[in-house]
């Protein structure tokens, strides 16, 4: 078995950035399940173990697709950390689910390199942490997701924003930062961040689209999760109608790995959640 890897294919994105995709896949078999994988806040395509993971569903039959949110921060030369945190700070959801959008038509398009092998009638997509939020909310809106799982999700945008002085203290600096505890990098926000939340409250209420989910969810969460607590987990799987609990004893918001990650293995947390959606995939809807 060969895996074919084709890294950093520039897409035009809908706000003027282009969004870094990547393909991985094998030489085997012809028709292929497709995976679509979406990084979280502070994230990025290349982060940590995710290379490995891709490679890992490829090995099993999966055509895997992972990019970088065209505003995260990374350019098409550096993908990896956030060498373009102007554009960072100009991040919002409705762009990230524009660009996750323009992805899927990308997959979906004739146009597509591997139309022929992609078998778009079980198209899943995954998301981790904030990528979690922005895949409920696209596979609610999205007849052409078949199914769903988030890895250590978010259940609530609205919460994680700051309130009172700390709010009020954004909107009249027009500008926030927070501090990368990894890279050292100030991080910015621009108050239109929250803006385009609060014009689009409904839209982004990730509750309101997991009760009209119409497709299986797999949500898997470490208990031991000091970003995104468990809490988070069993309120998705309170609101979905089709959904199943995958959660690991102890395990932690990244599920072992970290950045940069030199081992050629995956963490035996992130094995045992590559073959459960494996498994979760391959089963008949």
């Amino acid at each position: 078995m060969v895996i074919k890897k084709e890294r950093n294919i520039p897409l035009p994105g809908r706000h003027g950035r282009p969004i870094s995709t990547d393909v991985i896949t094998s030489n085997e078999g012809k028709s292929k399940p497709v995976i679509i994988f979406c990084h979280g806040y502070k994230g990025f395509k290349d982060w940590g173990a995710w290379n490995i993971m891709a490679e890992e569903y490829a090995k099993r039959g999966f055509l895997f697709v992972k990019f970088n949110f065209a505003f995260n921060g990374g350019t098409l030369e550096e993908p990896i950390d956030f060498p373009d945190l102007e554009a960072f700070g100009e991040n919002t959801y409705t762009k990230e689910l524009d660009d996750l959008d323009a992805v899927l038509d990308w997959v979906s398009s004739a146009d597509f390199k591997y139309a022929e092998i992609a078998d778009l009638s079980r198209l899943t997509l995954i998301g981790h942490s904030r990528g979690g939020g922005v895949v409920v909310i696209k596979a609610a809106e999205d007849e052409r997701i078949q199914k769903l799982v988030t890895l250590a999700a978010v259940s609530d945008f609205g919460e994680r924003f700051p309130e009172g002085e700390e709010l009020q203290a954004w909107q009249e600096k027009g500008i926030a930062y927070i501090e990368n505890s990894r890279t050292r990098q100030q991080m910015p926000h621009l108050y239109e961040f929250y803006e385009d939340f609060k014009a689009n409250e409904e839209r982004f209420n990730i509750s309101r689209s997991a009760k009209k989910l119409k497709v299986p969810f797999l949500i898997v969460h470490g208990t031991g999760d000091p970003t995104v607590s468990i809490e988070n987990a069993h309120k998705l799987n309170e609101w979905a109608p089709n959904s199943e609990l995958f959660l690991l004893e102890g395990s932690d918001h990244v599920f072992e790995a970290s950045h940069p990650w030199k081992s050629k293995e995956l963490p035996p947390t992130m094995e045992k959640i590559v073959e459960k959606v494996s498994l979760f995939v391959a089963e008949e809807k």
